[in-house]
């Protein structure tokens, strides 16, 4: 399976939030830089796609003249291509295109019920919504850009219903948010936020990320461009749960800008306390003294819920803190 980086502080993050969190959601990892086939770390556009997808123009790139936040953003293109218009596209997933005819193309995890090759993003949390930042320019006046995130079970397949070339997916949603563009230009950052629609109380395994600049499957219209940067979930804090691994041998509490460890046991190594916001975005980490309690200052961030990890010889320990 492609996306393989070593890169240590999104790697930890992964580790421990990654199942809970959107990966790259800022498009700062990039693959392929250069090329044609150059997309975000952990995403995919036409280009890695299958059959008729790949024969398609490039419809995803690296900006790095606008960006919401970090050093890049995402843009994805619709275009003229010499036998039909081709949709821009940025999914988890893999973009297929069995035929020539746009109406039988659709989003997987797989290729219709092939196992050979299986793209999904981990993820198992149940956010209340879907944020992100967002710039729109129109190819036409009834076009508008499309970003929707479909927690599921097993495989998906976006459209859900069957063809002739993928199964029924809907049983395997969980549930789902999906942001429309206005029917106009948006030409500065704009923030959207939606929230998700759950249909089962199951917990959901994965999620599918699906994005373009032209919402209408089969437009004919090429022009439209979608910005895309720091996409990510918000969580209640009631829906944040605590998880320790020898919990006992630690307590993590805040006063004010201070964090304090107070290990019950004197560990003759060092641990690391790392803490991340919400969309787990590491903020700040600390490498703690090797004795009983260690204070950290955290004047730096600003006041709110964060997730913290604390990794030590004996100690692993996750959960949530507010700072004020």
């Amino acid at each position: 399976m492609k996306k393989i980086f070593t890169l240590f502080s999104l790697a930890l993050t992964s580790s421990l939030f990654a199942q809970t969190t959107i990966q790259n959601g800022n498009f700062e990892l990039w693959e392929n830089v250069g090329s044609a086939s150059e997309e975000p770390t952990f995403y995919n556009s036409n280009q890695t796609g299958t059959d008729w997808a790949t024969s398609g123009p490039q419809t995803c790139y690296r900006d790095a003249t606008t960006f919401h936040g970090g050093a890049y953003s995402v843009r994805l293109e619709t275009k003229s291509f010499v036998i039909a218009v081709v949709n821009g596209s940025l999914t988890t997933g893999i973009v297929n295109a069995p035929t020539t005819t746009k109406s039988d193309g659709y989003v997987g995890t797989i290729k219709g019920t092939s196992l050979t090759d299986i793209r999904r993003m981990a993820f198992v949390g149940r956010p209340d919504s879907l944020i992100g930042w967002y710039k729109y320019t129109q190819g036409g006046a009834s076009e508008n850009g499309k970003v929707r995130a479909i927690l599921h079970k097993g495989n998906y397949y976006d459209p859900e219903a069957a063809s002739g070339y993928h199964p029924d997916s809907s049983a395997n949603k969980i549930g789902d948010a999906l942001f429309l563009t206005p029917l106009s230009n948006v030409s500065s950052w704009t923030r959207f936020a939606i929230a998700f629609n759950y249909v089962s109380s199951n917990t959901p395994a994965y999620i599918m990320i699906n994005a373009t600049p032209s919402y209408n499957q089969n437009t004919s219209v090429a022009g439209s461009k979608i910005w895309l940067d720091d996409i990510s979930v918000v969580y209640n804090q009631s829906s944040i749960n605590e998880h320790s691994s020898n919990s006992n041998n630690a307590n993590v509490y805040v006063n004010e800008k201070t964090v304090y460890v107070d290990l019950t046991t004197e560990n003759s190594k060092q641990a690391q306390l790392f803490i991340y916001d919400l969309s787990g975005k590491l903020v700040s980490a600390h490498l703690l003294s090797n004795s009983k309690q260690s204070s950290v200052n955290v004047t730096e961030l600003n006041s709110g819920l964060y997730l913290y990890q604390l990794i030590g010889a004996e100690i692993q320990k996750s959960g949530k803190i507010f700072i004020k």
